[in-house]
């Protein structure tokens, strides 16, 4: 899920395209326009309004560029100047493959208003985009079809000035039974003869205009000033009325956190391919993502705070995306703390960063534009997520939602990057934040953590416990405040904070009482790279590697071996090595990879079942007890990971009921890659059961007691509690 926001850097994978003679800081359209879904086609009408017009080179002499403005508009419109004094030259393509035309106008110094007019075709194709093995997604440049339209600046569809922030009157004429879906206030409906006529008004700026159109049914409410809207294809009042009632309860969350939402109405827009985009005041969901159970209280709310981080406070995406992580930690992880599992969210972001970044592919977060892979996923949103969290421990819970105020309230409908951040930071917390912010967004990589010469002593009436941190990072060693939890024999715990800023750090710390464990970032409040034994074995492991061996069952029907086959070779154009094999080519596994095993009749299960001992998990002749419960394997599938320490290497065992469970799994199970087992049921697969295997030790935690037990110590409360 993610903001759909259309600053030009990202849009065309270009940096700046062009640069304009004159700079338009606001630019207002009033669009007339008229949709044909069965021809593909428009035909739009755009008065334009220029607020000013600023001179920028002034290297130039004032004649080579007297009273020109340019901008960019898709290729097949044709657009001509109605206005007198304008004129319009072509300048030509700003990409070999993008359908992108730059276009120069020509007009007095001091005209500030023309109308131009344009039409013709717009139906580009759904692109499939790679993302890790197995996990794709679809992008779309824009479309007019009778399945639904979706149009933004990447589709040029409206005069686009680089640069410029806009307003909008939009009017769309289109089929009786068809609305048409923008930000901002509306819709307003009219119906003449067999057409709609519908209106959209938005007068604060925006970096994009968005029409989306389809035959919906609308169900809308009035809450407290802000309208809730929902636009199906279908009528559910069932759903719409879910739907409602959490935009309810997300926008008394984040108001009370951030500040007024800034827009007059919030939608649920079904797409009509599979999306989770998030645009100003709506988002636009595929019609199977918006019916799971789940999106309500997950992708949904994350989608409805981008109105606030991205879709009002503007990105500057040339020094970094930052509204990712931030949209990240607010939503997805703070719901996970009001529900006491925000530690564990940490932990799964940590490790997906673990799992799939390396050192050719990792990057600052001041290099993040947007997600494109796994990888970069895990740095945009789960690092960033992270540098929030450290930046709240650092600064205290009071100043770091001061901070957020302070940062939506100055920049609210501008363009703001870090460093307007770090000054909204500044004045929450009264310090200077230079090096928190030089070193956790312009530098790549993440520490190491390890304890030597660690000693318990006896001091008089009290004790001491010394030692010494280690970064063991390759990379320079990074500025930590780590948290040290020392448990005490009659049950209270102390809690201390370690400043490092060199390889290797001495500690000590005095204790009234006899220590009984020592227990260093067990929140996992820290960006760090996770020691292997801090974590359970998981999907991530297998879909984050480089290569993998991938073995097929040579003892099984026809049916299941093909549909095994596709799975594999699904899976294996997403990794840079992957081998396929069937286990009676093999002597033996190699152990220089992670290997997926795949069939119930696999010869090699047996090893995996064997390093499975000691865990919630048995084998029986015709199923498995997993968790307490027991599936057989003529109605489930299942799936479950091992990772050999000494071995260094990860395994997973795939097994389907039938070969449809199996074509089901191979687009499902990418998407559980923070799962160690999984069970489904049925052909369609559906999910019975998943968890994460229970972690038996860590390098980072002490037990001084004689039975060498450690006790879990219960984490802080959220940042913010969920209204009544």
């Amino acid at each position: 899920m993610t903001n759909k926001s259309t600053i030009c850097y990202i849009l065309l994978g270009l940096a700046l395209f062009c640069k304009p003679l004159f700079a338009v800081p606001r630019v207002h359209h009033a669009l007339q326009v008229s949709l044909d879904p069965s021809g593909q086609k428009l035909q739009v009408t755009d008065r334009i309004d220029l607020a000013s017009r600023q001179q920028v080179d002034a290297t130039q002499p004032a004649n080579d560029h007297q009273g020109r403005l340019r901008f960019l508009l898709h290729r097949d419109l044709s657009p001509q100047s109605i206005t007198r004094g304008v004129s319009l030259k072509e300048i030509g393509p700003i990409s070999d493959t993008g359908p992108l035309i730059e276009y120069q106008l020509s007009m007095p110094e001091d005209q500030h208003h023309f109308t131009l007019k344009y039409g013709g075709k717009i139906a580009h194709r759904l692109t499939t985009l790679s993302e890790s093995p197995g996990r794709v997604s679809e992008r779309l440049r824009g479309t007019i079809s009778e399945k639904g339209v979706y149009l933004d600046a990447s589709t040029g569809w409206y005069p686009y000035f680089p640069d410029a922030l806009r307003t909008f009157d939009l009017q769309v004429e289109l089929p009786a039974t068809w609305l048409a879906v923008s930000q901002g206030e509306g819709p307003e409906i009219q119906q003449e003869q067999e057409r709609n006529i519908i209106r959209w008004h938005e007068t604060s700026p925006q970096d994009d205009i968005y029409l989306v159109a389809a035959p919906y049914h609308l169900t809308r409410k009035s809450l407290d000033g802000i309208e809730a809207q929902v636009f199906l294809r279908q009528q559910d009042p069932a759903i719409a009325e879910r739907y409602i009632q959490a935009t309810e309860h997300y926008l008394a969350l984040y108001q009370s956190l951030i500040g007024p939402y800034p827009y007059a109405k919030f939608a649920l827009v079904e797409n009509f391919w599979e999306s989770g985009y998030g645009m100003p005041s709506f988002t636009l969901l595929g019609p199977r993502v918006l019916r799971l159970p789940f999106i309500l209280h997950t992708s949904y709310p994350h989608e409805i705070l981008h109105n606030w981080w991205g879709n009002s406070v503007y990105i500057d995406y040339q020094s970094g995306n930052w509204a990712e992580g931030l949209t990240s930690y607010l939503a997805d992880h703070l719901l996970a703390e009001q529900r006491g599992r925000g530690a564990n969210h940490r932990r799964t972001a940590l490790k997906r960063y673990g799992d799939f970044v390396r050192s050719e592919n990792d990057f600052p977060l001041t290099g993040f534009r947007a997600r494109h892979t796994t990888a970069s996923q895990a740095v945009g949103y789960d690092k960033s997520l992270m540098f929030f969290h450290m930046l709240r421990r650092h600064l205290g819970d009071q100043a770091f939602i001061e901070g957020l105020q302070i940062f939506f309230r100055e920049n609210r409908f501008k363009t703001a990057g870090y460093a307007d951040l770090k000054l909204a930071f500044e004045k929450a917390g009264g310090k200077t934040l230079d090096n928190l912010f030089q070193q956790w967004t312009g530098r790549n990589g993440a520490p190491r953590l390890k304890v030597s010469d660690l000693a318990v002593e006896q001091v008089g009436d009290g004790f001491h416990i010394r030692g010494t941190l280690q970064q063991t990072q390759r990379d320079a060693p990074f500025p930590l405040e780590i948290p040290m939890l020392t448990r005490l024999t009659d049950g209270s715990v102390s809690q201390t904070t370690l400043t490092s800023h060199e390889r290797e750090t001495p500690f000590q710390l005095k204790l009234d009482r006899e220590p009984q464990q020592l227990a260093i970032d067990p929140w996992f409040d820290l960006f760090r790279q996770l020691d292997q034994a801090e974590t359970p074995a998981t999907l991530s492991r297998l879909f984050g590697s480089q290569r993998v061996l991938i073995v097929l069952p040579a003892r099984t029907d026809k049916g299941m071996l093909q549909a095994y086959r596709a799975l594999a070779q699904q899976w294996s154009s997403g990794y840079d090595d992957a081998e396929i094999r069937l286990d009676s080519e093999l002597e033996r596994l190699p152990q220089d990879r992670p290997i997926w095993l795949l069939g119930w009749n696999n010869r090699f299960h047996p090893g995996l079942v064997t390093q499975l001992s000691g865990l919630p998990f048995s084998l029986e002749p015709d199923g498995i007890s997993l968790a307490d419960s027991r599936y057989s394997t003529g109605e489930n599938s299942f799936v479950l990971s091992q990772h050999n320490l000494n071995k260094d290497q990860t395994m997973a065992w795939v097994v389907g009921n039938s070969a449809a469970a199996i074509t089901r799994l191979a687009r499902k199970l990418p998407h559980y890659g923070k799962y160690s087992y999984l069970v489904f049921e049925g052909d369609k697969a559906q999910n019975l059961l998943k968890g994460e295997w229970p972690i038996t030790q860590s390098p980072l935690q002490f037990s001084f007691s004689k039975d060498g037990k450690l006790t879990e110590i219960a984490e802080p409360g959220p940042l913010i509690s969920m209204p009544e």
